[in-house]
């Protein structure tokens, strides 16, 4: 098929499903990954995953990652720094172990089985702030569920380092320690910048003030930084994180006239709508295209086990490290299930798990859907558990 048409029936496809989920409050993710699953080899076979369909969802997996790091809260994490931080922690260790445990019992190896646990130890921060949106919890809960959530996305860009390098042929303890070094020494040097540029440089107002340039700017600093991290042995995708979050710190700034955040709402509107109408759908289509595993061997059990792993990863892991703190069992709880959500970065290490050979097509699909059901189930243990504990 043309590479227009085929991206035609795919945007308007996966827009038309997308509209229809909204009514019954279904996240946009899986009626775009449903789109790339039937229209793709598994089902229908209309559409193939072709190289040009793969460039454009490479460019929009890096700006769902920029996206993700401008609508990302820095100082949301210091207002309850520790118990964020080990809460996230908790969480993601947990979920690693009952991750790796699994797929370790299934029989497909140590490598994969790091991956994915690696791969279930992140939160999808968007499907968090969803159901915060929509329920009200005490705000030192909310607090912490966006702070841990964040901090989540801090160890999601370690572990891929990690992932990449894993990758590339392996880690020995040496080279563990220095691409720990490597990835650190990225981050905190990003970090630094955004605290005296972004944050503190009467320069960077003229920037700023001029929306074009500011948002010329943006994307000169992405694929700078995305060079830059795939130049240092990372994933590109750390880097266009990065650029996003620096560009948040913005938030931070004092401005009495509010220039700066007035500034940052409306480039953060602009690419909205460029990137959740059509960038970032063609990443999760893509990912949908790529899903064709041979039918018989698609285990429900091993997709059920997965799925407890991921849910019940963060809800102890996360419900210990807030009862750790004095918080009561009930707001534990609250946290547990409100961590348990996963989404687009799930997604995005998946996709490179399976192009670098790390997991099968079974492993593949199943964690597609783990991550589907979570993101449907989620909102709605979070708001029939506040319901019951309410009654």
């Amino acid at each position: 098929m043309d590479f227009l048409a085929a991206l035609a029936i795919l945007l308007v496809t996966a827009k038309s499903i997308e509209w229809l989920f909204e009514r019954v409050e279904i996240h946009p993710i899986i009626a775009h990954v449903l789109t790339g699953i039937f229209l793709g080899p598994f089902v229908l076979g209309v559409i193939e995953p072709t190289e040009e369909l793969g460039v454009l969802a490479e460019f929009g997996l890096i700006m769902m990652m920029l996206y993700m790091g401008l609508t990302s809260n820095f100082s949301a994490i210091a207002q309850n720094t520790k118990k964020a931080v080990v809460v996230a922690a908790l969480g993601v260790a947990f979920s690693f172990a009952l991750g790796f445990l699994t797929v370790e019992v299934a029989g497909k190896g140590t490598t994969a089985a790091i991956f994915i646990g690696v791969t279930l130890g992140n939160t999808a921060i968007e499907v968090t702030s969803g159901v915060l949106v929509k329920e009200r919890v005490r705000r030192e809960v909310s607090s912490i569920l966006m702070g841990a959530a964040f901090a989540d996305d801090i160890m999601a860009v370690y572990l891929i380092g990690i992932i990449t390098a894993l990758a590339g042929g392996g880690l020995d303890a040496a080279s563990f320690g220095i691409l720990t070094v490597k990835i650190f020494a990225f981050i905190a040097a990003t970090l630094l910048v955004s605290e005296y540029i972004f944050k503190r440089a009467r320069w960077f107002y003229s920037i700023v003030r001029n929306l074009n340039v500011f948002f010329t700017f943006t994307l000169i600093l992405t694929f700078t930084l995305a060079i830059i991290a795939q130049w240092a042995g990372l994933n590109q995708i750390i880097g266009a994180y990065l650029a996003g979050l620096t560009i948040s710190r913005l938030r931070e700034r004092k401005d009495p006239l509010v220039v700066t955040r007035i500034k940052l709402n409306e480039l953060i509107n602009d690419l909205q709508v460029v990137l959740t109408e059509f960038f970032i759908p063609l990443f999760f289509i893509y990912v949908g295209l790529m899903f064709n595993p041979p039918l018989a061997d698609i285990s429900l059990i091993l997709i059920a086990a997965l799925y407890l792993a991921a849910v019940m990863g963060k809800l102890i892991g996360c419900g210990l490290g807030a009862r750790l703190f004095g918080l009561n069992w009930r707001d534990s709880i609250t946290i547990g299930i409100g961590m348990g959500g996963r989404g687009s970065l799930e997604l995005a290490i998946l996709t490179f798990g399976l192009s670098a050979g790390l997991i099968d097509q079974v492993l593949f699909a199943s964690v597609i859907a783990v991550s589907m059901l979570t993101a449907l189930t989620t909102p709605v243990f979070f708001k029939g558990y506040l319901k019951r504990v309410k009654a």
